[in-house]
């Protein structure tokens, strides 16, 4: 007879979450897990696999919330700038926020810790990355069509611009940077729609 789950599995992983967002993934160990998510070690690998498994797993249910929020935001109807506008300034005032600035941005922490040896956590980084990018240049490209920004702007180049400077926020911020800083930062990209 299989036993019953002593534990949710989508409460525990995103426990994991968390903790592998606040720690990264070298310094959190499966005692940590063990402690943190109130799972045995042998419940916790026969739910979810190995702790890289887990890793990966918390990491895709982040991207997945956070490309639903953005995708709300960046997808309303009617004029497309004030939502870019929106969403970038978001990421600087969260950029410098107490609460989540130490913390920087999970798919950012992944990149600068896993991506030059772990090609799993490369490949999640860099599909975030383009769904963000996607994202913006589609609500981009709407303002362009609306007459929002000049037609000799390119879209899709604007949106590198803007994931790129998104991300730079949240690094910036890890590092203790000003809530003036990462505004500037994002008023002078935000000209480069005018």
């Amino acid at each position: 007879m299989a036993r019953t789950k002593e534990f949710d599995p989508d409460t525990a992983l995103r426990a994991a979450v968390e903790l592998f967002w606040q720690q990264g993934y070298e310094a959190t160990s499966m005692a940590d897990l063990v402690a943190h998510l109130g799972v045995g070690r042998a419940s916790l690998y026969a739910t979810f696999g190995s702790k890289h498994d887990l890793y990966l797993k918390a990491l895709d249910h982040y991207t997945e919330a956070n490309d639903t929020r953005l995708l709300e935001e960046l997808s309303r109807p009617g004029p497309a700038l004030p939502a870019v506008r929106a969403v970038v300034r978001r990421f600087a005032e969260e950029s410098a926020g107490a609460e989540t600035a130490s913390r920087g941005c999970f798919v950012t922490n992944t990149a600068a810790e896993l991506c030059p040896h772990d090609p799993e956590a490369a490949r999640r980084a860099e599909a975030s990355w383009a769904r963000l990018e996607t994202l913006l240049h589609a609500a981009l490209s709407r303002a362009r069509a609306q007459g929002e920004i000049p037609a000799d702007r390119d879209p899709r180049a604007l949106a590198r611009m803007l994931l790129v400077l998104m991300q730079g926020l949240r690094v910036a911020g890890k590092c203790g940077a000003d809530a003036g800083r990462s505004r500037d930062a994002a008023e002078q990209a935000l000209r480069a729609l005018d």
